[in-house]
């Protein structure tokens, strides 16, 4: 068996991270996912130990955006190569630009709808689970 897929959450809503870490526990042992509530945080995070197999990053967040992080996160030649999924109420084409532009992997928007919302999560974690990042089945600390 491999060991769980780690996602590394990046959002500055406590009442969004809280409800992400419920509809994330539905899959059980297949995940392993860490929360940050800032950049800055996540940052840290990612330097300091185990990196994980794909972010999930919060687009407008305060002191530090999702754009910012993500440009330090494709500058660090320790974190380039992990996936990151921007996730964002936003739908403007100049956001889902600038993150594609960035280098992001995907850009997810939020739904408004809790259903929708397990449903938008299901989907991130089939198609990341079955997929094969640089860092899955296994990854070494960075």
């Amino acid at each position: 068996m491999t060991r769980p897929f780690r996602v590394l959450l990046v959002d500055d809503n406590p009442a969004d991270l809280m409800l992400a870490r419920e509809v994330f526990a539905d899959h059980g042992d297949r995940l392993a996912v860490t929360t940050c509530s800032s950049g800055e945080e996540a940052l840290g995070v990612l330097r300091g130990g185990t990196a994980p197999d794909v972010i999930i990053l919060d687009v407008n967040m305060p002191v530090m955006s999702g754009f910012e992080v993500l440009t330090v996160i494709k500058q660090d030649p320790r974190l380039v190569s992990i996936p990151v999924v921007m996730l964002s109420t936003s739908s403007q084409p100049g956001d889902i630009e600038r993150a594609y532009t960035l280098h992001a992997s995907s850009y997810l928007v939020k739904s408004n709808s809790f259903q929708k919302f397990v449903e938008q999560v299901d989907a991130f974690v089939t198609f990341w689970c079955e997929s094969r990042t640089p860092s899955w089945p296994e990854r070494p600390s960075v």
